[in-house]
């Protein structure tokens, strides 16, 4: 007996494993090796493969596909037709599915509308990767990350307000809207 909610147009292969409260919505597909954590949000279109772990309280918004070999940690956030790719240089006349490469997106972190997300990349925890920014190395903790290709312009807090801290450094600040400290250490941001 499943304790979520499944719309009738969706596709859950069997063996997949589904928290209790997540919503799986319409036209989803969701492969049989996918391990899904509580209180998940699965918008129209998605898809997940079979080689992906979802932590709780995911939400990932429609038309986005979360191919094998990327893991993505509780509280993290999909935003509408967001990118993750799982080999690094594809052709069609050329299998690769041995060279998958992993992909971690940590607690927290968001992921803007149309952005991509190169696979062997790791998304820090509460990095805010804005919309339409293409990410092809590894981004810090609590930075928020633009363009194509994607660069840091700032720190983004918990709550996902802009951080008053330089890029570099050694500063401190605190979130207008929690109170929550922040430290900037040697281009290092973390909560004090």
């Amino acid at each position: 007996m499943k304790n979520y909610t499944l719309h009738p147009t969706a596709i859950v292969d069997d063996g997949a494993v589904i928290g209790a409260g997540s919503r799986v919505w319409h036209w989803v597909h969701i492969s049989g090796g996918a391990r899904i954590g509580k209180a998940c949000s699965f918008g129209q279109n998605v898809y997940v493969g079979n080689q992906v772990v979802i932590g709780d309280n995911v939400k990932i918004q429609n038309n986005v596909s979360v191919y094998d070999n990327v893991t993505l940690e509780d509280g993290v956030f999909c935003g509408p037709s967001m990118v993750f790719t799982n080999v690094y240089n594809p052709r069609a006349e050329v299998s690769r599915k041995e060279e998958y490469r992993d992909t971690l997106v940590k607690r927290g972190a968001t992921l803007g509308a149309n952005c991509t997300i190169i696979c062997g990349t790791i998304i820090g925890e509460y990095a805010f990767v804005g919309a339409g920014a293409v990410v092809n190395r590894d981004v810090p903790a609590f930075a928020l990350m633009l363009g194509v290709p994607a660069r840091q312009a700032g720190w983004m807090s918990r709550f996902g307000e802009r951080l008053d801290l330089p890029l570099t450094g050694n500063a401190n600040t605190i979130c207008a809207h929690t109170g929550e400290r922040y430290e900037l250490r040697n281009g290092v941001c973390a909560l004090a």
